[in-house]
């Protein structure tokens, strides 16, 4: 892989990673055009590791919140007076919303890096759960806050995690709409993606790293395009909070229909 390459791949990375548009699916169109084997594990490798610089960012934003959740969770484990304490509560939720995705990725890894990898798949899931994030904001209540989050919300959130698998879908897109639908307003299930996003990516990250340290890949490529997502992550994070302060996820919805509608196009005709 060339510096360039590695540059661009960053920078799709960084952009897509929390935005509801799937980041894997914007790095598998990326890695076509850019004359990629999508089928070579070190390129899904690739992928996965340069995540972890996109996680970087999570920690580095919400450090004074997961030191404090953190703590929270830690006290509570051997004080019962710090167990009514909402972090503690969180820190639990949060371990237990991760579960699902770890098995799920775990038991389908050789899908995952095989017959899911394709652009056709990538196109029908974004067109597909656009339709998904559309009702999601016409059905949000947006009754519920931070802290009336039930271990149930994130069970079922971290479920719903579990198609970000598919190319295409979003892990964001997912969570969030599911956030909404179970009631939760559009800030707190942001939020909530943000917390879930840190093991699972992190834990598929570290898994990868194997495949992408490759002749294929070089260390140079993998450390450059780790960095430029972490600073370009870091920007879509504050961006995005402040958006769905006051914005639904309509226009994300939009731009999936008419990238999933450009991709069929393109494969059908030939294009790439």
């Amino acid at each position: 892989m060339e510096i360039w390459q590695a540059i661009i791949l960053g920078i799709v990375e960084g952009v897509t990673e929390f935005l509801p548009v799937s980041s894997t699916g914007h790095l598998t169109i990326a890695e076509q055009l850019l004359g990629m084997p999508l089928g070579d594990p070190a390129v899904t490798g690739y992928t996965a590791v340069i995540q972890v610089g996109a996680i970087a960012a999570v920690f580095v934003y919400f450090w004074g919140d997961i030191v404090k959740l953190g703590k929270g969770w830690f006290r509570g484990l051997f004080s019962p007076v710090h167990r009514r304490v909402l972090d503690y509560r969180l820190g639990w939720y949060i371990i237990a919303g991760s579960i699902p995705i770890g098995i799920v990725g775990f038991l389908a890894r050789d899908i995952i890096k095989g017959p899911l990898r394709s652009l056709w798949v990538v196109a029908g899931a974004l067109i597909v759960w656009s339709g998904v994030m559309f009702f999601a904001e016409y059905a949000a209540k947006q009754s519920r806050s931070e802290e009336q989050l039930t271990l149930k919300d994130t069970v079922v959130i971290g479920i719903a995690q579990c198609l970000a698998l598919i190319p295409g879908v979003s892990r964001s897109g997912a969570t969030i709409s599911v956030g909404l639908l179970r009631g939760i307003d559009r800030v707190t299930a942001t939020r909530l993606s943000f917390f879930l996003s840190i093991p699972a990516l992190t834990a598929a990250g570290l898994y990868e790293l194997k495949d992408a340290l490759s002749e294929t890949i070089g260390i140079a490529p993998l450390v450059i395009g780790t960095l430029v997502s972490f600073v370009v992550a870091y920007v879509s994070i504050a961006w995005l909070l402040k958006f769905v302060a006051h914005h639904k996820l309509n226009a994300f919805a939009w731009y999936r229909i008419g990238l999933g509608a450009l991709l069929m196009l393109a494969l059908a005709a030939g294009w790439i």
